[in-house]
């Protein structure tokens, strides 16, 4: 695009979006693979990376909304254009951090639903409830039915410190979200977005019939924003970034790749950059933690010492089993492959012969902003950012402050506890 456009930063409704002349990076030729070759679906990808707006699109092409496409992929794929019944569940609704959370955030959600295709009073659980529901609406409408559900695992990941909570909810979504096995004929497309697959005992033991996009690399950047499509979309953008900082637009496209690309989601294919941060530092023309500082991963960091996992592995990059990278198995006590869904690591490379993973950090703001919070778990109750960063030693290094640098460092090292185990140890070495 020449121009200047309209960046949609936070905006994830794609009628609100196209309505209000909102920059759009065209993804819609994803939607026709999809709903041509296929029915039930999960994606994963970490959070702020586009799920919501993508399920938002989806709805409104299966409600008919055929203006909202004009000018994009789909409107030269598509023909028939048919509306369907679509229910769409939002499980962002709470934060499932105090007790019945999750019958709250169902009952928003079915309560919805339950106003536009009628109730049955016999229909007691929340299970009871949605399946009842996609039969009126089928039968209503005289069509299949399309059911979004965005952030499937959010009561999950929200209650992973506490194994009570964590077990109760499990055992909910599993009966729940089993209704879309049973259902089956009864609908048209099915697609739940997530961070990560609850497997084998969990909720996904359920669910085994969903086709997983999450490492396909046909929708490697189904979310996301490719460079070629930073060059397409945002090349005004760019330049006025550029100018801001009294850069030239190649330095600018450097930094911002080395800050905010690097996320990769197959084994070959494109680097995409995090959606979110790109957005933000394109709006406000600063460059900052914009992803990490939207949310602080105290329990994976937590996870990674009480595991006694080498915390310097994630700087030489981290192996790991293809088996294993695509789902969350509390039982192996192993952070790497939520750390990888969560998007604090991302594909580096794939070995075929050993059917293998390297994965590291995707860019700086991940890095620095990630080993940031890991100090903070292990010298407690202080900043550490402030007190110990690393231009605090530089500035004194500079003004030839010796005596200044020494105090830096004692008080640093007069936080490490006396005592430490084998296990604790190497995260101090």
């Amino acid at each position: 695009m020449n121009g200047k456009v309209k960046l949609p930063v936070g905006i994830q409704d794609f009628e609100d979006l196209r309505k209000n002349d909102y920059a759009y990076v065209d993804k819609t030729e994803y939607i026709y693979e999809l709903v041509t070759s296929g029915k039930p679906y999960f994606l994963g990808r970490p959070r702020r990376f586009g799920k919501s707006l993508f399920l938002s699109t989806l709805k409104a092409y299966f409600t008919g909304k055929r203006e909202l496409f004009e000018g994009l992929r789909i409107a030269e794929l598509e023909k028939n254009w048919t509306a369907y019944p679509v229910m769409y569940m939002d499980m962002n609704v709470e934060n499932y951090s105090v007790p019945d959370a999750l019958t709250s955030a169902l009952n928003i959600n079915l309560n919805l639903l339950e106003a536009q295709w009628g109730k049955d009073p016999n229909d007691k659980t929340p299970s009871a409830r949605f399946i009842g529901l996609i039969r009126r609406a089928h039968k209503l409408e005289g069509k299949q039915v399309v059911v979004l559900i965005d952030e499937y695992d959010k009561p999950l990941i929200n209650t992973m410190h506490k194994p009570k909570a964590h077990d109760k909810i499990r055992d909910a979504l599993k009966g729940f979200y089993g209704v879309l096995k049973s259902a089956d004929a009864h609908l048209r497309f099915v697609l739940l977005t997530g961070v990560t697959k609850f497997s084998k005992v969990s909720v996904f033991s359920d669910l085994n019939h969903l086709i997983d996009l999450s490492l396909d690399r046909r929708y490697a950047a189904v979310c996301g924003i490719s460079e070629s499509e930073v060059a397409k979309y945002f090349d005004r953008e760019v330049q006025d970034l550029a100018k801001e900082n009294e850069m030239t637009v190649e330095e600018t496209l450097a930094k911002l790749k080395r800050l905010y690309d690097g996320y990769r989601f197959a084994k070959r294919g494109e680097n995409v950059y995090n959606p979110f941060s790109l957005l933000n530092v394109l709006s406000k023309l600063d460059f900052a933690k914009y992803w990490f500082e939207t949310g602080t991963p105290t329990f994976l960091v937590q996870l990674i010492k009480d595991d006694g996992f080498d915390s310097e592995n994630l700087e030489s990059d981290v192996t790991i089993p293809a088996d294993f990278i695509a789902d969350y198995r509390a039982e192996l006590n192993n952070p790497v492959p939520l750390l990888y869904q969560t998007g604090y690591l991302t594909i580096k490379s794939y070995d075929k012969e050993f059917d293998e993973y390297l994965l590291g950090f995707p860019n700086e703001e991940v890095k620095y902003g990630f080993m940031n919070e890991l100090l903070s778990v292990y010298v407690p109750g202080k900043d550490v950012r402030t007190q110990f960063g690393v231009s605090g030693f530089v500035k004194e290094l500079k003004a030839g402050d010796v005596d200044g640098f020494m105090n830096r460092l004692k008080s640093f090292f007069a936080d490490i506890p006396y005592e430490l185990n084998n296990k604790e140890e190497k995260h101090y070495q």
